[in-house]
């Protein structure tokens, strides 16, 4: 397995992975947020990877900068969405794909990232309730007990506020 930064051209590879990791009832809105992160412009980049075995892609992820209403500069970044195919999950995909996401991130400088997801899963990276509980994010969660966060640097950073992301994940139905 391979992990390499995800362009334009994998857009088709990217949407048919999201459709077949997620269910039904999700996988359009999913899909088409991962592959609309491909065109994100932002004063800050959205780092977008992929997972690869023998050329095609068995994995994905994206990490969006966030801000502060507060602020109006990076605060750091979120962790959204991820997906491995059926076939090869279970398998150290997702695990490899987003810690190398988190090496990225911490060499870049960032000092924190948020992801909306399964505390049990994500509390294998170091992601806690507990840092996260005093950002808002930008939409009410329907699974509040899912907003986490990991501090990746010892830089001194607002202790809270309320989030602001790129215009892709500015959709109440994503959170």
């Amino acid at each position: 397995m391979q992990i390499r930064e995800a362009n334009i051209k994998d857009y088709s590879e990217i949407k048919n992975l999201y459709l077949k990791a997620f269910k039904k009832s999700e996988a359009k809105l999913v899909s088409n947020f991962a592959v609309n992160l491909l065109h994100e412009k932002s004063i800050t980049k959205t780092i977008s990877l992929v997972a690869t075995d023998n050329s095609a892609i068995i994995g994905h992820t994206a990490f969006s900068p966030i801000f502060l209403d507060s602020i109006e500069r990076h605060l750091g970044y979120i962790l959204a969405p991820l997906a491995v195919l059926p076939t090869r999950q279970k398998n150290g995909v997702g695990f490899t794909i987003v810690k190398h996401g988190l090496e990225i991130i911490s060499s870049l400088g960032a000092f924190i990232i948020f992801v909306y997801g399964d505390p049990q899963y994500y509390s294998r990276f170091g992601f806690t309730t507990d840092l996260a509980q005093n950002f808002t994010p930008p939409y009410t969660l329907q699974y509040p007990e899912g907003w986490q966060a990991i501090k990746l640097n010892s830089i001194v950073f607002p202790e809270g506020g309320k989030i602001q992301c790129v215009n892709s994940l500015n959709e109440p139905k994503l959170w």
